[in-house]
């Protein structure tokens, strides 16, 4: 390995940025190349579905750094750049259009990709998917004629894809193969409130459907059809039925790869290295002892900063709580701790549920596993005190509004 070789990040999104910030920030001096696929500089993926979609924050806000920033910061940044192969041996990455690159460490925050809607007529003009900047101008278009869409997916995407429409007046019908929206992300209990909401907000929700068919005519979408043979009339279709952790580069390379690229608590792969941090990265996290991979956008600021001390050879391990947020409507929702499906034992609820103004609880046993607060402002902090401390708590006092939650 060459001794000056450079400090290299594959993946030029908001993980990849702040990991090269961090770099500057802790001290590393050396060459450091940000390389990237899209050809926009790095930028913020929540508001293509939030604020940007709804044509509230303008363009310039999404993006991580400004332009010259990483020109200050003697950062090449090489965009509509693909990397076609890793030779972790020879520290080496090889470009699409033949060039190498050396590095003496390499973080990989190449992300995810939407997964594909497999059923005939998914290619006709009029179906959409939600990832990237360009696509979030495709759908802001498509509100300004649109009548009627439909939404595939009642995961966050399409519930927030879903409200950015109906403040733009446009009618949605949201198809879902489950009983309700959000369930496996939070249980039965809370997915009643988000599909509440969106009932009130105009919305056809269809739950325990299965889709088999895109329509068209003249290769443009006119409805979607599903199992029991109904047809759905729609403009356009917006799929969001999760995403998939872009994972070829690392498995091409031989590294170790299980739901993302597997490393240690440091966002250290099988090789040394090799570092991997945001959505592609399936971490050991101290807090829970076991690897789990977050798709947030806290995990893609936070994380990528603990990868890059590492790869400065600093003593970094990561062990945030994690968290994400919503918003949709007049609904505001952040969501501190981690549960899988069925991991918990009852849902406790502080302050008013059917008013949407209230705190929601994960229990396993008198533990706090994760906390939602909901229209309910400045009690993050303590929500994540609970999930992180673990200590017994009072089920009767935790759903109590006058015992501070940090007497609870």
């Amino acid at each position: 390995m060459d001794a000056t070789a450079a400090h290299v990040i594959v993946g030029a999104g908001l993980a990849g940025a702040q990991a090269a910030r961090t770099l500057r920030e802790e001290g590393y001096d050396g060459p450091l190349v940000l390389i990237g696929e899209e050809t926009e500089p790095p930028y913020e993926r929540p508001p293509l579905s939030k604020g940007y979609l709804l044509g509230k924050d303008p363009r310039e806000k999404i993006y991580v750094h400004p332009a010259d920033w990483y020109r200050e910061q003697r950062i090449d940044l090489r965009l509509g750049t693909a990397v076609t192969d890793l030779d972790p041996a020879a520290h080496r990455l090889t470009l699409a259009d033949g060039s190498t690159v050396d590095y003496a460490r390499l973080l990989l925050t190449t992300g995810s990709t939407p997964r594909q809607l497999p059923v005939p007529g998914a290619g006709l003009t009029g179906v959409h998917y939600l990832r990237r900047v360009e696509e979030s101008d495709r759908l802001r278009e498509l509100f300004r004629t649109a009548q009627r869409i439909a939404v595939i997916g009642a995961g966050w995407i399409g519930l927030e894809v879903t409200a950015a429409a109906r403040a733009a007046g446009v009618e949605v019908t949201v198809l879902e193969a489950l009983e309700l929206p959000l369930l496996r992300v939070l249980g039965r209990e809370v997915a009643e409130v988000f599909a509440g909401l969106h009932r009130d907000n105009g919305v056809d929700l269809r739950f325990e459907v299965r889709v088999t068919e895109i329509v068209g005519a003249d290769g443009a979408v006119t409805g979607v059809r599903l199992a029991d043979g109904t047809v759905v009339p729609a403009e356009a279709v917006l799929v969001g039925i999760g995403i998939r952790p872009s994972t070829a580069l690392a498995e091409q390379a031989g590294l170790t790869v299980s739901d993302g690229i597997s490393t240690d608590a440091s966002l250290r792969t099988s090789d040394p290295d090799v570092f991997a941090a945001g959505d592609v990265a399936r971490a050991h996290h101290p807090l829970y002892d076991r690897p789990i991979r977050v798709e947030h956008w806290a995990n893609a600021v936070h994380q990528p900063r603990t990868a890059a001390r590492a790869m400065l050879g600093q003593d970094a391990v990561y062990d945030r709580v994690p968290y994400f947020y919503t918003d949709q409507y007049d609904l505001g929702m952040e969501y501190t701790g981690y549960v899988e499906p069925d991991g918990y034992d009852r849902v406790v609820f502080r302050g008013d549920v059917p008013g949407r103004e209230f705190i929601a609880f994960w229990l396993a046993g008198d533990r706090v596993l994760a906390g939602m607060n909901v229209n309910v402002w400045d009690v993050t902090d303590p929500i994540r005190d609970l999930v992180r401390t673990g200590r017994p708590v009072d089920p009767a006092r935790l759903a109590d509004p006058d015992v501070p939650l940090s007497e609870v």
